[in-house]
């Protein structure tokens, strides 16, 4: 079916930009919108008016916009027109449907339903059946001719409006409904009679008198208005924020609402409310997948208060609804040519939809789906590419769990979510967080999960429930977090109270291991042993594409990979300081190697030899301990030259602050203290005491290290020259092809630069004329300093690239000592939202990132050939990525392991901006 083709679609095709240009209007029937107005009628809402236009069976309704709701947060009312505009359609739907809001005999019943731009599953409210009062309730069950269903919707109108618009502890009404299920004997609410459920609203209206001190509203109007309300303030709830940051959304878009007629699943056993994928969300299969409850409303599914049939069943249960819905499924994924997560009610036979939007799923999933519409020809490679991005990679590069380890199975569910989790058993959020933040790696174990365990969720390694499926609360937030979810496990007896659970025999308590397997739902006793991932294994070079699972997967991401690499402008490096971690990132895909960190080649017996260096008070002793270094770094770099031969290798010179080499200040005076009270004091201590006592810095990363130190201590920073230069000759006599290139560390300003590079020019120019090998090695400096960015134009005069090293820009822009604010203070920035990622984690775009784009526009304008990097572990980071491609870097250097991420996202970066220019 082609796109926008109805006339609704085409005199209402507007871009979001549009219609907040157009004239001050707050509400927007379903006729009038479409997909491309999410910004203001949020997802819910746009995809609602889209399937209207389509001529899909949706229950008629209007929209409310994000503009009223930013509107109502920012003064704590609703626009002054909105009630009358309300009104209008509130009138507009009463003429449609033949009956009025809440009318005694007939009542119109409406849903109020929150629907943000971007899918917030569970973390904002939802009220079902308003309308509904005591007078209205005996008027709905005459009109139904079932009592029972009449009873049974208004206890969920005063459950779910106490708990989300009264603030009712939603705990109260779920032990009044277990205990008159305990009272009748049943287990499940479906057996409640009419009259148990008429006591059950009793009940419910005593508790909302006593916990909100009034009674339930009985005029339909306000509770409407409530609902409305009430939707708009869940946008800034605890749980919607938390949310938001983990999913990094904008606080700033609000939320819409969504008044739609009810229709009704829970009429009896030709009745029922399920949710349909248009292929499976955790593995990517083209197939039917969801879930179905007959006798039931929507929330009753995504909640996993009852466990569902698959949807195949249903074509056993109601072929006719079946049929069609499947015919809906197909038409949904060609228009919107993706995954398209569905829900929906048979009313009696007669089948509504609910809501559509693209669906979330697993990172393998994403990978498959993405190859099959390309196969398809519903989508291109360009798009395919956007459809990925390098977290989901990450996620597919985690460990499994060893197939030949003996394993004590505990039962299993439904695999909701891929991955292998082992943890300590836990079975509330609060020890979750609690125990999380000590160290401990847990698995939130829970009957069924709700918006309130978002922060267990979060702080887990993994999620088990006992009740629900693919489509339950868990699943689906699972899922958007990349958690590995089991659900569904119903042989598990979960206590939570006794936080205990039971399997046949066997009882799990509190704090023992468990491991859970997210792609075959199998739960085990113990902690299982866990293999490398295949897409790990593909990258070394030791899996290829075929036919089974593992394979087809490894296959979908080999397309993906080879058609980002193919139109990626960023090089990709890696940051590596030996011959084996060298090979490995060349395995991985690396253009060379962006940083090596000699530093790290002076650990363990050198550590000695440095140390002797730095405090030499004597030429001969400081040039002893550079004879003796010399050879090692040499060899160092003739095995880092041989692993990357043919590829730029970037050394930079001797970097960290002194106190890395010298022995603890603390524990050396302790020592000496100790010796000078047995009277047996040691020379040597007291000398090596009194120099570090000379040496030592309050703020060690501000202190001398760098080109600081190359310039004090002399000697060091030729050694190091001197031996990257007789190790690229030697590779050259032997046939290779060393690409190396000398980074300066710490500059501050050009004439530090010019006093290193002519000694180093010095040094090349010996071991050439030693040698008879002509060398060309490149000398630059690394940007870490705010002077060194705002001066980058002098500075690129004596450097032949910039390397910029965005962990150290990043503590002294922002004067923080990454060691000790991330774990002082940043978990409460982040909390408060001042932070909606850590800095160090992606890069700070206003700041940070400022003078990297304006380091890099004045470093070529005074040489226009400079070559420019980042080394940064921003290298890796996806949004990170983005930013260095948009400001013009030629390469980004990271760790071995993200070096595909990086791949995938300079691909995606170069994709996104060409499309750009063609839009």
């Amino acid at each position: 079916m082609s796109e926008n083709k109805d006339p609704h679609v085409a005199q209402s095709d507007a871009s979001d930009s549009d219609a907040s240009d157009a004239a001050v209007k707050f509400v927007y029937d379903f006729t009038e919108g479409n997909r491309n107005l999410k910004d203001l009628l949020g997802g819910k809402g746009a995809n609602l008016a889209e399937m209207t236009n389509l001529g899909l069976p949706v229950p008629p309704g209007f929209t409310i916009t994000t503009e009223a709701c930013k509107t109502y947060l920012a003064s704590g009312e609703e626009p002054v027109e909105l009630r009358d505009e309300v009104s209008a359609h509130l009138d507009a739907l009463e003429k449609e449907m033949g009956k009025k809001l809440g009318q005694a005999n007939d009542p119109l019943l409406v849903s109020v339903r929150s629907g943000a731009k971007f899918s917030m599953p569970g973390m904002m409210d939802t009220v079902l059946n308003i309308g509904l009062s005591d007078k209205s309730v005996t008027g709905l069950a005459k009109q139904s001719g079932d009592d029972r269903f009449a009873w049974d919707s208004y206890r969920r109108l005063i459950q779910m409006f106490g708990k989300t618009v009264m603030d009712v502890d939603g705990e109260l009404f779920e032990d009044a409904l277990e205990a008159a299920k305990a009272a009748k004997k049943v287990v499940v609410d479906t057996d409640l009679e009419a009259a148990d459920l008429k006591k059950l609203v009793t009940k419910f209206k005593k508790i909302v008198k006593t916990e909100a001190g009034r009674d339930f509203p009985q005029d339909p109007r306000e509770q409407m208005d409530l609902a409305i309300r009430s939707v708009f303030e869940s946008w800034n709830t605890d749980r919607a924020k938390l949310y938001r940051r983990q999913e990094r959304i904008p606080g700033d878009l609000g939320t819409a609402v969504n008044i739609c007629s009810m229709v009704f699943g829970n009429l009896g056993p030709d009745s029922g409310t399920g949710v349909a994928f248009t292929r499976d969300p955790a593995s990517g299969h083209q197939g039917v997948y969801g879930d179905y409850l007959t006798n039931a409303q929507g929330e009753d599914v995504v909640a996993g208060i009852r466990n569902t049939v698959a949807l195949a069943d249903l074509e056993q249960i109601d072929k006719k609804s079946y049929d069609q819905l499947m015919q809906i499924m197909e038409t949904l994924e060609t228009h919107y040519k993706d995954l398209c997560d569905i829900e929906f009610t048979i009313e009696r036979g007669q089948l509504w939809m609910l809501q559509t939007r693209v669906g979330k799923r697993t990172a393998g999933a994403a990978f498959r789906i993405a190859t099959q519409l390309v196969d398809q020809g519903l989508i291109d490679e360009a798009e395919a590419l956007q459809r990925v991005n390098g977290a989901q990679l990450a996620q597919l590069m985690f460990p499994r769990f060893d197939e030949d380890a003996k394993v004590e199975q505990l039962g299993r569910g439904i695999a909701a979510s891929p991955g292998a989790a082992v943890g300590k058993a836990v079975f509330d959020s609060y020890t979750a967080i609690k125990w999380s933040r000590s160290g401990e790696k847990v698995i939130l174990i829970r009957r069924e999960t709700n918006p309130d365990d978002l922060d267990g969720m979060i702080a887990c390694e993994g999620i088990l429930t006992s009740r629900g499926g693919k489509t339950s609360h868990a699943a689906v937030v699972a899922r958007g977090m990349g958690k590995t979810c089991v659900c569904g496990a119903e042989d598990l007896e979960v206590d939570t109270k006794r936080r205990r659970m039971t399997v046949g025999g066997t009882v799990v308590e509190e704090g023992d291991v468990v491991s859970i397997d997210g792609s075959t739902g199998k739960v085990y006793l113990g902690e299982v042993p866990v293999v490398p991932s295949p897409v790990v294994e593909y990258f070394e070079g030791r899996m290829h594409a075929g036919a089974d699972d593992a394979d087809e997967l490894v296959g979908a991401v080999h397309r993906i990979m080879a058609y980002a690499d193919r139109v990626r402008r960023l090089r990709v490096r890696a940051n590596a300081d030996n011959a084996e971690d060298a090979l490995r990132a060349r395995r991985f895909g690396a253009q060379g190697i962006g940083l090596c960190r000699t530093e790290h080649m002076f650990l363990g017996e050198r550590r000695e030899m440095v140390e002797r260096l730095i405090l030499a008070d004597a030429d001969e002793a400081r040039e002893e301990a550079l004879k003796e270094l010399l050879p090692l770094q040499k060899r160092d770099f003739v095995e880092l030259f041989e692993a990357m031969d043919g590829l730029p290798v970037t050394v930079r010179l001797l970097d960290p602050p002194l106190h890395e080499f010298l022995p603890d200040i603390t524990e050396l005076s302790v020592r000496v203290a100790l010796a000078e009270s047995r009277k047996d004091a040691n020379e040597n201590d007291l000398r090596l005491l009194q120099a570090v006592h000379r040496l030592h810095e309050q703020n060690p990363m501000l202190g001398l290290r760098g080109v600081r130190l190359g310039l004090v201590i002399p000697g060091l920073f030729t050694m190091q020259v001197r031996a990257i230069a007789e190790a690229a000759a030697e590779r050259k006599n032997a046939k290779g092809d060393p690409r190396a290139e000398i980074m300066i560390p710490l500059v501050g300003t050009v004439q530090e630069l010019e006093i290193v590079r002519e000694e180093a020019e010095q040094v090349i120019a010996e071991v050439e004329a030693t040698t008879g090998i002509t060398l060309k090695l490149a000398l630059g400096t690394m940007i870490e300093l705010p002077r060194a960015a705002l001066t980058a134009d002098q500075i690129a005069e004596a450097a032949e690239f910039f390397s910029f090293g965005t962990n150290d820009l990043t503590q002294t822009v922002w004067g923080f000592s990454r060691d000790d604010v991330e774990a002082s203070f940043f978990t409460a920035y982040l909390e408060k939202g001042i932070f909606g990622v850590s800095p160090f984690e992606t890069i700070d775009k206003d700041g940070v990132g400022k003078l990297v784009k304006d380091a890099v526009k004045a470093g070529r304008a005074t040489r226009p050939d400079l070559k420019l990097g980042v080394c940064g572990e921003h290298g890796g980071d996806p949004e990170s990525v983005h930013f260095f491609h948009e400001v013009g870097l030629d390469y980004v250097s990271c760790s071995p392991f993200r070096i595909p991420v990086a791949r995938l996202e300079a691909g995606r970066a170069a994709s996104d901006s060409a499309g750009s220019d063609h839009r």
